[in-house]
C-alpha cells in the first residue's frame, strides 16, 4: 500500500536529484557573495562623502568672496541689501505709486513687486491702516511710513450709504395699480396690463393669457372659472365682445387641430371628422346632437369658436 505513494519512475528520480544538487549549489554560493559586497563602500558611506565635499566646496567659496571684496571694495555693492541705503520718506498714495517710488520709500524690489500684482489683480487699500497688511513688512517700517501715506478719493469708490438707498428706492410704475372704475378689454390685454388690476399678480396674468390663446379668446367672464379664478370679483374690471374669438373651420381643420382646443376632446373630433367624411360638410354644430359624444352644453360651449 506505502508503494503507491513513496514509489517514483526513473525520471522522477533523476529530477529530485538534480533540484538536490541545484539547492546545495545555492547555499553553498551565499557564503561567497556577501564578501564581494563588502569592498564597496556603504550608502551612508558614499553620502557622508558628498556631504564633506559639498562643505568643503562651500569653504572655498567663502573664501573667494572674502578675498574679492577685501581687493575691490565696490565688487559687493550691487549684492548688498537695499536696506542699507537711506530711504527717503515722502507722502505716497499706495493704490498710485510705482515700483521706483516704493523702492525709494525704503522697501525691497520683491515688495514693491507683490503690491504691484495685488493691485493689477483688483486690490485697493482703502484706508493707511491696511498697508501693514503688505506681505513682509516689518512693523517698524510701517510705523515710520504711516504718517507718509495719503489715499486719495476715487471718483469710482460708490457710497455705500447712497448705492443702498437708490437700490430700494420703489420703482412706482412697478406697482402701478388702475384706480376703482377702471375697465379694460380681457380679450386685447397683455400681462403687463392685466398686473395693474388689483389682486392680479404675475402668475394670474400669465394664466389668463395662455389660456385666452388656447380658447382663442373669450366670449363671457364667466370662462375664468375654467382656470379657477372668481368671474364676480372680476367683472366690474373687464369688458368682453363675444365676436372677437377665433373660430375653427369644422369642414377643413385636421383631427389634431380641432382636438387642441379646450372644449373639443379626442372623441368629439373624430366624430366630427367621420361626419364630414361619410355626410358631407357640416352647416350646424346642431347637426351633431344625435351622437353621445355630444351634450347640450358641449354644444353651448363650442358653438362660439367653430365655423363651416
Amino acid at each position: 500500500m506505502w508503494k503507491n505513494y513513496f514509489y517514483y519512475s526513473k525520471r522522477e528520480r533523476w529530477g529530485i536529484m538534480v533540484l538536490m544538487v541545484l539547492i546545495l549549489a545555492v547555499g553553498a554560493a551565499s557564503f561567497f557573495i556577501p564578501s564581494q559586497w563588502t569592498d564597496t563602500p556603504s550608502t551612508d558611506e558614499t553620502f557622508e562623502q558628498e556631504y564633506e565635499a559639498f562643505i568643503t566646496s562651500l569653504a572655498e567659496r567663502n573664501r573667494e568672496t572674502y578675498a574679492n571684496q577685501r581687493n575691490n571694495p565696490g565688487w559687493g555693492d550691487r549684492n548688498r541689501n537695499h536696506s542699507q541705503q537711506k530711504a527717503l520718506l515722502t507722502p505716497f498714495d499706495p493704490n498710485t505709486a510705482d515700483s521706483a517710488g516704493f523702492v525709494q520709500l525704503g522697501l525691497p524690489p520683491w515688495m514693491a513687486r507683490n503690491i504691484l500684482r495685488y493691485r493689477a489683480k483688483g486690490g485697493t487699500f482703502r484706508k493707511p491702516e491696511e498697508f501693514r497688511k503688505v506681505y513682509g513688512l516689518t512693523e517698524e517700517q510701517f510705523t515710520s511710513l504711516l504718517p507718509y501715506i495719503h489715499i486719495a478719493e476715487s471718483p469710482e469708490r460708490k457710497d455705500t450709504i447712497q448705492l443702498l438707498a437708490k437700490q430700494t428706492s420703489p420703482d412706482t410704475l412697478r406697482f402701478y395699480k388702475y384706480p376703482a372704475g377702471t375697465i379694460i378689454d380681457l380679450n386685447r390685454a397683455d400681462t403687463t396690463e392685466l398686473k395693474k388690476i388689483p389682486g392680479i399678480g404675475s402668475g394670474i396674468a400669465r394664466l389668463i393669457v395662455n389660456y385666452r390663446k388656447q380658447l382663442g379668446g373669450f366670449y363671457c367672464l364667466e370662462q375664468l372659472a375654467d382656470i379657477r379664478l372668481s368671474a364676480d370679483k372680476l367683472r366690474h374690471w373687464f369688458s368682453v365682445d363675444p365676436d372677437e374669438t377665433q373660430r375653427i373651420n369644422l369642414n377643413k381643420a385636421s383631427i389634431e387641430r380641432i382636438n387642441a382646443h379646450p372644449y373639443i376632446d379626442f372623441y368629439q373630433a373624430k366624430v366630427i371628422v367621420e361626419y364630414r367624411q361619410k355626410k358631407g360638410e357640416l352647416k350646424s354644430i346642431q347637426q351633431l346632437k344625435l351622437y353621445e359624444e355630444f351634450t347640450s352644453k358641449d354644444m353651448e360651449r363650442i358653438a362660439p369658436y367653430v365655423c363651416y
